[in-house]
C-alpha cells in the first residue's frame, strides 16, 4: 500500500510504502502517541473532576458536623431550660400550697363566715371595658409548651392567693384595730363593784341621783388598766373627781377612771389595752377608795356593763 503526500513545503509528492519497516514503524509509533496523549488528557480530566467532587463532599461533610454540633448544642441548652422550668415549677407548687395552707390558718383565726374567702377562686373584681381593650385577644399558648403554660397558669394562680391573703390581713388588721379601740374587760384586777351604773342615793346626800359609772372598790395603790387602746386626753384634777384619766379611743369613744390615788401618764401619752395607767385611790368626792370608771360614745355616757362583760383575749 502507498501513501502519496503532497505539500507546499515540498517541492514535489513523495509517495510512501506503507510496507517498507521503517514507515510502518513510525506510523505505528505515531499512532501510539496520539493514543498516549488522548489517555493522558483523558485522566486529567477525570482526576480533575473527581478532585473537584472530592472537595465537595469533603465542604459538605464539614457543613454536616457543624450543623451537628449547633443541634447538639440547642438541645442541651433546651434541656437545661427544661430542667431550670422544672425545679421552678416545683417551688411555685410548694409556694401554692404554703401559701394555701396559711390562708385557711388564717380564715380559721378570723373565724370568717365559709366562703367569705375562698382561695380556690381569684378575688371578684369588675370594671367598664374600654374600646381599645375588645379588638384584644389573649394569644394562645404555643404547642409543645406544656410546661411554660403549667408555670404561668402556677404563677397566676400564686398571684390570686397572694391577692387574697392581702385582703384577708387587711379584714384581719381592721378587726384586730377596731376591737383594740373598742372598750371591753375590766379596769382592775382586784377589788369589787360596789355601786353600778343608774339610779342610786348620793352617798353624801342621800338623794336620788343618776350614777353615771362603775365604782370598783380595792386597795389604795391597785393598779387601773385602760381597757382599750387610745390617746390620753386629760390626766388631772377634775371637779368631784380627783385625780382624773380620760382616753380617747376613737370611733367616738372615751373612757374616764376617776379618784385615782396617782395618775401615771400624761396628755398625749398613747396607751395600749391593759397598760397601767393608774393607781386607784379617795381623791376627789369619794367616801373610800375606789375607782369611778365611766364610758362614752359620741358625747354621751352609756352604761359601761355591757363593755366589761367583753372580756379582751
Amino acid at each position: 500500500m502507498n501513501v502519496i503526500i503532497v505539500s507546499k513545503f515540498l517541492k514535489t509528492p513523495r509517495k510512501l510504502c506503507l510496507r517498507e519497516p521503517r514507515i510502518a514503524a513510525l506510523l505505528f509509533t505515531a499512532m501510539l502517541l496520539l493514543l498516549g496523549i488522548g489517555a493522558a488528557t483523558g485522566y486529567g480530566i477525570r482526576a480533575g473532576i473527581a478532585g473537584q467532587s472530592a472537595q465537595d463532599i469533603e465542604a459538605l461533610r464539614l457543613q454536616i458536623e457543624q450543623q451537628q454540633q449547633a443541634f447538639e448544642q440547642t438541645r442541651s441548652e433546651a434541656q437545661r431550660e427544661l430542667n431550670a422550668m422544672s425545679v421552678k415549677l416545683a417551688e411555685l407548687q410548694a409556694e401554692s400550697n404554703r401559701i394555701n395552707a396559711l390562708g385557711a390558718r388564717l380564715t380559721k383565726i378570723a373565724r370568717l363566715d365559709d366562703g367569705e374567702f375562698n382561695f380556690d377562686e381569684p378575688p371578684a373584681v369588675g370594671g367598664p371595658e374600654r374600646s381599645s381593650s375588645r379588638s384584644q385577644r389573649p394569644a394562645a399558648a404555643p404547642d409543645g409548651r406544656q410546661l411554660g403554660s403549667s408555670i404561668d397558669a402556677l404563677s397566676q394562680q400564686i398571684s390570686m392567693q397572694t391577692q387574697q391573703l392581702i385582703l384577708l390581713e387587711s379584714v384581719l388588721s381592721d378587726r384586730e384595730l377596731d376591737a383594740s379601740l373598742l372598750p371591753a374587760g375590766m379596769p382592775v384586777r382586784t377589788g369589787y363593784a360596789s355601786s353600778g351604773y343608774g339610779r342610786r342615793a348620793d352617798p353624801f346626800s342621800g338623794f336620788g341621783e343618776f350614777h353615771r359609772g362603775v365604782d370598783f372598790a380595792g386597795p389604795r395603790g391597785s393598779e387601773i388598766y385602760t381597757v382599750a387602746d387610745g390617746v390620753v386626753q386629760f390626766a388631772g384634777r377634775s371637779n368631784g373627781y380627783g385625780n382624773t384619766v380620760e382616753i380617747d379611743h376613737g370611733n367616738g369613744y372615751m373612757t374616764r377612771y376617776a379618784h385615782n390615788d396617782k395618775n401615771l401618764v400624761t396628755v398625749g401619752d398613747r396607751v395600749k389595752a391593759g397598760q397601767v395607767i393608774a393607781k386607784m385611790g379617795a381623791t376627789g368626792r369619794a367616801t373610800g377608795t375606789h375607782l369611778h370608771f365611766e364610758v362614752w360614745l359620741n358625747g354621751r355616757v352609756v352604761n359601761p356593763n355591757q363593755y366589761l362583760r367583753n372580756a379582751r383575749g
